[in-house]
């Protein structure tokens, strides 16, 4: 079976980060190719994953004559392919769980906009605004909310899609405002996260990259 995911630079690549997980954690095989996105190559890399994939972005999942783009449609079809598990049983869990997967992937980027996931990886960080970190703040005091609703040890109980899915936005927040003890829930969350085996897998190859360095980051 050819079952292929065409990934990027694992510091940089947060969308790539979220469909690669989904696929590890459902134990699902596969091949890799990486594309490398920075600049200048990236646009004529992208344009090569055009010629099968019509939004020329990755991550693109080609699974025999399928071709599946966008990390969102991705992660659904391995949960599918795999055992389900990935997902809340509960039909108003599962929506819930949906409603925070497709705001990280729509507009969750407008939160603390200044930072991206490649400055996760930078060794001198930027401080951030009074403004930002009330930003964050709230945003982990919603992670802290459907931590105490769900009883953890994820957010909606079992680890699932939506975990899979805010793991990059996790890391870029964090590496920028630590999570306070106002958030015990949402501190021993992101713990748990960061221990999984696939996600330590990950960061390990991202620390170890030189960093990729984007115009305006300390000027932001």
């Amino acid at each position: 079976m050819a079952r292929i995911l065409y990934s990027g630079n694992r510091n940089a690549s947060s969308w790539a980060f979220q469909a690669w997980l989904a696929l590890r954690e459902q134990d699902i095989d596969f091949d890799e190719i990486i594309i490398d996105i920075k600049r200048p190559q990236r646009w004529k890399n992208l344009a090569k994953i055009g010629a099968f994939s019509p939004p020329a972005e990755i991550p693109v999942l080609v699974d025999n004559e399928c071709v599946i783009y966008d990390s969102l449609a991705i992660m659904e079809y391995v949960n599918e392919l795999g055992n389900g598990s990935l997902l809340p049983k509960d039909i108003q869990l599962r929506a819930q769980a949906r409603s925070l997967m497709a705001w990280q992937h729509s507009t969750f980027g407008k939160v603390c906009s200044c930072i991206s996931f490649e400055s996760a990886f930078y060794k001198n960080r930027k401080q951030l605004s009074e403004n930002e970190i009330e930003s964050a703040e709230w945003v982990y005091s919603i992670w802290e909310t459907h931590l105490e609703r769900n009883n953890g040890p994820y957010l909606f109980g079992q680890f699932s899609l939506a975990d899979i899915a805010l793991i990059p936005s996790v890391i870029r927040l964090t590496a920028h405002c630590s999570v306070s003890e106002k958030f015990p829930l949402t501190g021993d969350w992101i713990q748990r996260l960061l221990e999984r085996p696939h996600v330590k897998e990950w960061l390990t190859e991202a620390y170890a990259l030189e960093p990729i360095y984007l115009e305006g980051y300390f000027n932001s």
